[in-house]
């Protein structure tokens, strides 16, 4: 049996990803005898580069995959791609050099489209070189007609079920991408600004943002802040614009900020549009959707909101309105694309219904792991008190098919049956209420979530011939995107069949570069896996994702980590080279392990392998593979390696037959289940080992079995003894310049051992067991004087006695 000296994983990774019938890995929608594993796969977005963060999540996403199908599970694990969105369109602008507006509305979505069908096919070869074994009969792309129309379906299913509507309110909006956006995508940034102080009228007030001045529908006090109190029901003068707002009282005002007077405008932030909606106020729009000052700012209007703000507050200065400046740091919040800082501006949009006890409970019904994870959920949920605005003003993204009557102006909803459509290309099919067939489209699009928040569902069959299998078995996800991913695929699949959209939800963490700090270009510490598979193998990158950190920690990048697994499969390989060197004239299961009647050292080595097997999968259906790999490791290294092979050569080496036939039986039992055991770790590696051991693909065979017959602590006790004595043999021969194969006249031990064969063996020595306690000479070998009752007796003297002792 020919197995080459070297590993060379640059020739074994590229032969077995070719050979490999990727069928294998497809989920059988027919199979109802084996238990169902579908796992709802992060569609990632395609920007062309599998970055290092993906790919040590699919790896997670794998570990499992393969685990499940070994076990005997019905397994998919599919691919999709979340292809809608801003960064795609901005790409296309600045390929081509052109604007969204200066080309065809179908033209520029054909530009989109081809850009992401490129970046895809890159994405997809990364995959497959790091040896995921995707289901890519299930593959889902969310700009095709086959997948969004189901994203269409259920937002004419969610209107029809009141879920879905559309108002004018105010919503979150970036002035550069000129689109609203949903909480979940404004981040937040602490900023130096200007708290500035203002005579208005008869009050005073405190304002961050001088430039809505023009904005301004009232003023607001406590009612218990005596100071003001009076002035409530009154009228105010806005500085500058000279126009009345009325005096209100609010308990939410905190009169222990500036001045304790604020003024309430439309919109500066959620507080203002709390007050506007409780007092009934009026709307007035300063800002348009670019960022620019509208007409109600006079002299202001045209200007960026920048400018404006730096003219009026020179104004006010110069007017003698503004009387103090201090600094204030603000928490920001900002567009989540961009970082441009997001304005609330009142917006006609659609929406979708949040019913936050509803996404609570569900929550609740779903293992989250780790489990601290879910408090990130349930405090988002709390905190939300708009509803979703699933509203887009973009172009390369799910078309919303509603339609206006150019008479009436009802909307038209598409009837399910008529989709997939685009309402700027096709009509509806039939005319409006009031009579009339000319209708206007609508030309927004919806948010991407509304895409990715469906594909627990669609991985579980819905909307097609298949029988749905909601819940899906896991959701493997970052913890960065909780608060949307997790929020609205709850949301959504609540809504649209009043089934929570897995049983479990595995939150993993962020890859942070050597220096500990996230991956960014600006920092320069970004890893590609490309290049660490080119440096060194696809399984060392796999291992270093799989021994890491634990689930839901932040795992750092070390080289260091990569180089140790590189070398544990060149260890591996002189392990399993060596083992099959000896198994050329072996069969398995010629006999059986009774019939061989195994000498102590290969009963201990099978049982701590079975222990090991037991420990692992306990560590695996508990996604902690860094615990799983660790076991493999060092026991590879350390028991298998540096002691049991070692023990055993003499019995692989020797004339007795039925010594050698038992290390044989021990030697490939143990090769054939670490192969299982690697095989979701390192599917390349174990692929290898396995070919020359068993038939067919080790990701075809089921996962090693414990033998409970073999676990027998004593027997451990044993074969640790036999281990130690042996060390301490070689320790002996070490420190007194022997070789480690000179024999000795004899070893005695006192003590019960009964086989005796695998260290006379190891040492080249004969040994003697004897009975009873040995009858030691004590020879003094050192003197250590000890300075603390020497010193304190005998003062001056002690340097003088330490030194006749030593």
């Amino acid at each position: 049996m020919t197995v080459p000296k070297e590993y060379i994983p640059h020739e074994i990774e590229p032969k077995w990803q070719s050979a490999w019938d990727m069928s294998m890995y497809h989920f059988n929608w027919e199979d109802n005898t084996r238990p169902q594993y579908i796992i709802d796969t992060p569609p990632p977005y395609p920007t062309g580069n599998f970055h290092i963060g993906n790919s040590m999540n699919w790896c997670y996403i794998d570990f499992v995959a393969r685990y499940k199908r070994m076990r005997g599970f019905n397994v998919m694990f599919p691919q999709g791609w979340d292809c809608h969105g801003l960064p795609t369109e901005v790409k296309v602008e600045e390929t081509h050099g052109i604007t969204k507006n200066q080309v065809p509305r179908m033209e520029f979505r054909k530009m989109c489209e081809e850009l992401t069908g490129t970046n895809i096919e890159k994405m997809r070869k990364t995959m497959m070189n790091l040896g995921f074994s995707t289901d890519w009969s299930n593959e889902f792309i969310t700009m095709d007609p086959a997948y969004y129309v189901k994203t269409q379906k259920s937002f004419v299913k969610m209107f029809d079920m009141d879920r879905v509507y559309q108002d004018e309110h105010p919503v979150n909006w970036c002035p550069r991408c000129e689109t609203a956006i949903a909480f979940a995508e404004v981040e937040y940034d602490s900023r130096e600004t200007q708290l500035n102080f203002l005579h208005f009228d008869k009050l005073e007030i405190a304002t961050t943002r001088p430039e809505l001045l023009a904005a301004c529908v009232a003023v607001a006090i406590n009612p218990d802040d005596e100071r003001y109190n009076e002035s409530i029901g009154t009228n105010v003068k806005v500085p500058l614009f000279e126009y009345e707002v009325p005096v209100i009282g609010d308990n939410e005002v905190d009169s222990s900020f500036g001045t304790g007077v604020v003024m309430i405008c439309t919109f500066g932030d959620k507080q203002d549009v709390r007050w506007w909606i409780e007092h009934n106020l009026p709307l007035r729009k300063a800002i348009d959707k670019t960022g620019n000052m509208t007409s109600i700012a006079g002299k202001y209007e045209g200007m960026t909101i920048a400018e404006c703000k730096k003219a009026i507050t020179e104004d006010l200065k110069s007017e003698g309105y503004l009387y103090d400046q201090k600094p204030l740091e603000q928490n920001v919040g900002m567009c989540w694309r961009c970082k441009t800082a997001i304005e609330i501006l009142s917006e006609r949009q659609w929406f979708a219904k949040i019913d936050r006890d509803e996404i609570l409970n569900t929550a609740d019904e779903i293992e989250w792991l780790p489990e601290y994870m879910k408090i990130r959920l349930v405090n988002w949920t709390k905190t939300m008190e708009w509803d979703w605005c699933i509203s887009r003003q973009r172009l390369f993204a799910t078309p919303i098919p509603v339609w206006y009557c150019k008479d009436c102006g009802k909307v038209m909803v598409a009837k399910e049956e008529w989709l997939p459509l685009d309402p700027t290309q096709t009509g509806p099919k039939e005319a409006c209420e009031c009579g009339s067939t000319e209708f206007n489209p609508e030309e927004d699009v919806l948010d991407t979530w509304m895409d990715s928040s469906i594909t627990a569902l669609h991985v579980s069959g819905w909307l097609t011939d298949h029988e749905l299998r909601l819940p899906a078995q896991l959701r493997p996800q970052g913890h960065d995107i909780i608060r949307t991913w997790s929020f609205y695929t709850i949301l959504r699949s609540m809504a649209l069949t009043g089934k929570r959209p897995w049983d479990s939800i595995l939150i993993n963490g962020m890859v942070l570069g050597e220096d500990g700090h996230k991956m960014s270009k600006s920092l320069g510490n970004i890893i590609s896996p490309e290049t660490v598979i080119e440096d060194y193998s696809a399984d060392a990158f796999r291992q270093w994702a799989a021994v890491g950190g634990s689930t839901g920690s932040d795992i750092m990048f070390r080289w260091k980590d990569v180089v140790s697994a590189s070398r544990f499969l060149h260890k591996m390989w002189s392990i399993y080279r060596f083992s099959l060197s000896h198994l050329e004239d072996y069969e398995p299961k010629q006999l059986s392990a009774d019939e061989l009647d195994l000498p102590i050292i290969d009963r201990w080595l099978l049982s701590k392998l079975n222990t090991l097997v037991r420990s692992i999968t306990a560590s695996m259906d508990a996604y902690q593979f860094d615990e799983a790999f660790k076991s493999i490791r060092g026991f590879a290294w350390e028991t298998l390696a540096d002691n049991y092979i070692e023990l055993i050569k003499s019995r692989l080496y020797g004339d007795d037959e039925s010594g050698r036939k038992a290390a044989q039986y021990t030697l490939h039992t143990t090769i054939d289940t670490l192969s299982r055991l690697l095989a979701p770790f390192t599917p390349f590696f174990a692929e290898e080992m396995y070919s020359r051991i068993g038939k067919g693909s080790i990701h075809t065979q089921s996962w090693a079995e414990v033998d409970e017959s073999f676990i027998d602590k004593d027997i451990e006790r044993a074969g640790e003894l036999i281990k130690d004595i042996t060390s301490a043999v070689r320790r002996y021969k070490s420190e007194n310049g022997m070789a480690l194969n000179a024999p000795l006249k004899e070893i005695e031990i006192y003590g019960k051992l009964g086989d005796v064969t695998d260290i006379e063996g190891a040492t080249n020595s004969p040994v003697k067991v004897i009975a009873g306690e040995p009858d030691f000479e004590h020879v003094p070998v050192g003197v250590k004087p000890n300075m603390g009752i020497i010193g304190p007796k005998f003062r001056k003297q002690a340097g003088a006695i330490i030194k006749i002792l030593t």
